[in-house]
């Protein structure tokens, strides 16, 4: 009988959660939430651009379908945040989200050519519970809520608080939603 000798230098080291690197967690904050937009975009047959340079809209999306009636295509400007301040699942109608007024101006201006949307993405505080990955399914934490903050006014010295509705989830077929509304003429 043969008795399992020890590995050199002491028994193996036992699983641990993984080194991540070392960029801010703002920056890692808006990849996720670019991220979470791409599979909505996906999921909905919609196309993305990227504006370049970055004028306070950070994506153009757009949508063809054969029920659109202004436009064979049509495209929506959407301004992403992410926060952890806010906990997943906001008890309420709605959850408050804070914006610097000049970039409240940019989304309330109204009448516009093209209707813009803000997208507020609630996630975990920690990186470590951002994402789940099984065999069946690609889970991002936690939720993108939206609005259409067209002439919302403006009430703090710098910054506006803005009450974001958690029934406003923001996934694919929110998106062919509101694509299909302004694709009729109206509002997202």
């Amino acid at each position: 009988m043969t008795l399992a000798q020890p590995e050199p230098g002491g028994p193996l080291p036992q699983p641990s959660t993984p080194q991540r690197g070392g960029l801010a967690t703002t920056a890692c904050m808006e990849t996720l939430q670019v991220g979470y937009l791409h599979a909505v975009a996906a999921a909905s047959g919609c196309s993305l651009a990227q504006p370049f340079p970055d004028n306070g809209i950070d994506w153009h999306v757009s949508h063809g379908a054969p029920g659109h009636t202004v436009d064979d295509e049509v495209t929506i400007k959407v301004q992403l945040k992410c926060t952890y301040q806010t906990a997943p699942r906001p008890p309420g109608p709605t959850f408050a989200f804070t914006l610097d007024n000049d970039h409240l101006v940019k989304l309330a201006r109204t009448p516009v050519a093209v209707h813009k949307i803000l997208v507020v993405m609630l996630v975990p505080r920690t990186r470590e519970d951002w994402l789940r990955a099984g065999h069946d399914r690609l889970e991002l934490r936690h939720c993108c809520y939206w609005i259409n903050l067209a002439g919302h006014p403006v009430t703090g010295r710098r910054r506006t608080t803005v009450r974001i509705p958690t029934a406003r989830i923001f996934d694919d077929r929110a998106l062919c939603e509101i694509m299909t509304r302004v694709g009729a003429g109206g509002r997202p």
